[in-house]
């Protein structure tokens, strides 16, 4: 069960603050193929797995795109997507839509957010634990340094204490996660063969400086994990 929290701040008031803070779980099999963050051959400004490439190579902008995803939304299993437009001088939009919610994507308000195997801010308990967390830490983010704050984030993302009871996870889980509820209920999950293989941490500063943080799981094996960091520029 992949989780994501953020932050979304886009007129922060001071220049030691940010736009946006955001710390997200990729939960899979272990040994499942997978490549590790890196910009695309085919174009050096993309960032990202395939899912979201069409939006990515797109002259759309976030809400226009959801809403052309939104029309077909109904022929797919359950899913959710958020696209961003940041832009230091048009301003920062973020808009999310989930095809089992509501029929029109909406455009986010500046606040913290949590999304988790469900619709955005659905109150399981480990989503709402994940969340204090994740808030606690950015109350002390212009006192941290970038590093610091990239440190926190992941102790957060791996915080295994199980939020139970969780009627609401179970219930949606049925009896498929049951037998391991106690292991789906944290925000790392660390099952056999399954769970979390991947932390990432993206950082935008009020100035437009990106931090893009990976930690991911290599060879299977949770006792090796690899960190890999990128920065970079938004464009204007």
């Amino acid at each position: 069960m992949c989780i994501l929290l953020f932050k979304f701040d886009p007129r922060p008031v001071s220049k030691n603050a940010y736009r946006l803070i955001l710390a997200a779980n990729r939960d899979e099999f272990y040994h499942r193929p997978s490549k590790s963050a890196d910009f695309w051959d085919s174009s050096n400004e993309i960032l990202s797995g395939a899912l979201v490439t069409n939006f990515l190579t797109s002259d759309l902008d976030s809400f226009s795109y959801l809403r052309k995803v939104a029309l077909e939304g109904h022929l797919y299993n359950g899913f959710n997507l958020i696209a961003a437009d940041l832009n230091t001088t048009k301003g920062d939009v973020i808009c999310y839509y989930g095809n089992k919610g509501e029929p029109e994507p909406i455009f986010l308000n500046p606040g913290v957010y949590g999304l988790s195997n469900s619709l955005l801010d659905t109150p399981w308990k480990k989503l709402q634990y994940g969340k204090q967390l994740f808030t606690d830490v950015i109350k002390q983010s212009q006192d941290l340094t970038k590093e610091d704050l990239v440190k926190e984030l992941i102790k957060v993302m791996n915080n295994q204490e199980p939020q139970l009871p969780d009627p609401a996870i179970e219930d949606q889980g049925k009896d498929y996660i049951r037998p391991i509820l106690n292991k789906y209920a944290a925000v790392c999950v660390r099952g056999p063969g399954y769970g979390t293989r991947t932390n990432t941490v993206i950082l935008v500063d009020a100035e437009g400086q990106v931090t893009f943080t990976e930690r991911t799981m290599l060879d299977a094996d949770i006792n090796q994990w690899k960190t890999s960091t990128y920065q970079f520029k938004l464009q204007t």
